[in-house]
């Protein structure tokens, strides 16, 4: 007999379908903050009328903009975006762009809550992971601000509590979290995410996909997220196709963002991911791979690695992205091969003599302890990243 807890997680309103100066307006008008300090997403910022809208929505409550996040959320970018917004006596941050200013937005909140205005003070706050698979979670005070997220691409960390920020001068990527860091808006605009390079709305949709294939493998999966999960295949699977076909089909790109969004019911309860993830974060912030490519050259490969040990669960990921009775690799390399994504270390610009460091790095992320079938050490990432090679 099964039994479980589900927590629901901190999000207090998910807005979607609505254009986001609108749903702003409104956000604000059941709130009462009056300074809010914005971090967009530079390409947003230089080549679109995103911020512009975004400073006409606020009216005098814009407290200021920062456009200088890099990619993996830099910690040194972090901190002086938290000296900004502390010095601009913000109180609440608004994020518009991809999944680095949507960590940022996170981190930012975790800064102002804990006094950090040094890079080097993370140090203390971020989560340890040992080779051996123990962990160590610091407490520290809760984010000071909450935060309202407007996303544009599909990697779906505004439905997390968890913060991926890199350390810039050992090219190391940690995690951060706070129950209490996670958005408490998130608005769902298809219509802004045209904006968006095609290469990147798709990557971050495979990497959505990647969320709801691990959830729906994983060794601790609920009823309620295979539910969710099974549902968000179905809609990413149709809705990034279309996208790829119609780059302006906005039904099709908030079906992505819908799936994106049900992609994390998992996370919020606890669910445990496996390899993709875990070699994915190490080759994120090691190798500066885009999340989403990360998971088109990982994803096919873990999932073949995996297969003697959930071959049932991998028949319903198969059904969910409509090829029941192929296997669920087979079904995965297809549709990345269908997007005109890349699928192969080589194709995302890893440099073979860093594998052995990507692999025992890898040991250290959480959720390659969880991988359905067991990884012994570095020698078994390092097999994975041959496969993919």
């Amino acid at each position: 007999m099964q039994s479980g807890i589900y927590s629901y997680p901190g999000t207090s309103r998910i807005v979607y379908g609505t254009h986001f100066d609108a749903a702003l307006k409104r956000e604000l008008e059941l709130t009462r903050e009056r300074r809010v300090y914005v971090l967009a997403s530079g390409t947003l910022a230089r080549s679109t009328d995103v911020v512009e809208r975004l400073r006409a929505a606020l009216g005098e409550r814009c407290a200021g903009v920062c456009s200088s996040i890099g990619a993996h959320t830099p910690r040194s970018d972090v901190v002086a975006a938290a000296n900004a917004a502390r010095a601009a006596e913000a109180d609440l941050l608004l994020s518009v762009g991809g999944g680095s200013v949507t960590d940022a937005a996170k981190m930012v909140a975790i800064c102002l809550g804990n006094g950090i205005t040094d890079p080097a003070a993370l140090d203390a706050y971020h989560v340890r992971v040992q080779a051996d698979g123990s962990t160590e979670r610091p407490s520290f005070k809760p984010p000071s601000l909450a935060s309202v997220i407007v996303p544009t691409t599909l990697s779906a960390g505004e439905f997390s509590a968890m913060a991926g920020c890199t350390d810039n001068l050992r090219n190391v990527k940690h995690m951060y979290f706070h129950a209490q860091a996670i958005p408490r808006t998130v608005i769902l605009d298809p219509a802004v995410t045209v904006h968006t390079p095609q290469w990147l709305w798709l990557s971050t949709g495979v990497r959505a996909v990647d969320h709801a294939v691990e959830d729906l493998c994983s060794v601790s999966s609920t009823p309620f997220s295979d539910g969710t999960s099974f549902h968000a295949l179905r809609l990413l699977g149709r809705g990034l196709r279309a996208v790829k076909a119609h780059p302006d089909d906005v039904a099709a790109r908030l079906d992505c963002q819908l799936g994106a969004w049900m992609s994390m019911i998992g996370s919020a309860a606890g669910v445990t991911k496996g390899a993709s993830h875990g070699i994915g974060h190490v080759l994120g912030g090691t190798a500066n791979v885009p999340h989403g490519y990360t998971s088109c050259v990982m994803l096919p490969h873990v999932l073949r690695f995996n297969f003697a040990v959930n071959t049932e669960r991998q028949a319903r990921v198969s059904e969910a992205l409509g090829r029941p009775g192929v296997p669920a690799a087979e079904v995965l390399a297809e549709l990345i091969a269908d997007l005109g994504l890349p699928r192969t270390l080589r194709d995302v610009g890893v440099a073979a003599e860093l594998l052995d460091r990507i692999a025992a790095e890898s040991m250290h992320d959480r959720w390659i302890h969880t991988n359905p079938r067991k990884i012994d050490g570095p020698a078994v990432v390092r097999e994975l990243l041959d496969a993919a090679w």
